[in-house]
């Protein structure tokens, strides 16, 4: 079973602002980040998916939406595969956002919801959860699906069984690239590429 996570490529916001759940543009035509993916993805050899799954949100399914037409697949959108909420800090820049505020999130990382938000721990149970039933349904495979960095970063962290605090120091470009795979036979999933 193949899928190819593809993070959504730059927004039309100013960087160090806060965009988590919030519904922002991308800064470029959708057209044109996805015949560059295309590219990509053809030199990478990765396999042309079967279907294409994409956040809600515009910075994903404008592309994703691209992209299945391209590729002459179907496209789902599933609100599971939003970014975090981010809640009162929606849309915020990072270095305004109250210290103290960021420091109590930090200090309960992964239960905490200072911001009214979702903590990280409801995060990763509703990417969970999509993940759980995408993994039932081989059919779909390969699969490529339009996300989030925190998304992306939640499915590497539960399928190669690594801490999500180290998988959140891994570098992610925008419209970077993560290819798993996993062994139908064993079921273990491997990390084939990584920010290709």
């Amino acid at each position: 079973m193949d899928i190819v996570l593809i993070r959504h490529p730059a927004v039309a916001l100013d960087p160090g602002v806060c965009y988590g759940h919030s519904d922002v543009a991308l800064a470029d035509a959708a057209e044109i980040s996805a015949s560059a993916l295309a590219l990509k993805l053809a030199k990478l050899q990765v396999p042309a998916p079967r279907v294409l799954m994409s956040s809600p949100l515009t910075r994903c399914s404008a592309l994703a939406a691209e992209m299945a037409n391209d590729f002459g697949c179907v496209l789902s959108h599933d609100d599971r595969l939003k970014e975090m909420n981010f809640g009162d800090w929606e849309t915020q820049r990072w270095d305004q956002i109250d210290r103290a505020l960021l420091d109590e999130w930090a200090a309960n990382f992964e239960h905490a919801r200072v911001h009214g938000g979702e903590s990280v721990a409801q995060f990763v149970g509703r990417v969970r959860a999509w993940l759980e039933a995408f993994a039932q349904t081989r059919e779909l495979s390969p699969a490529y699906v339009v996300t989030h960095a925190g998304v992306m970063r939640v499915i590497a962290s539960l399928v190669l069984d690594v801490a999500l605090e180290r998988c959140l120091r891994w570098s992610l470009d925008m419209a970077g690239i993560v290819w798993l795979r996993r062994d139908d036979e064993s079921q273990q999933w491997v990390l084939a590429r990584w920010n290709a």
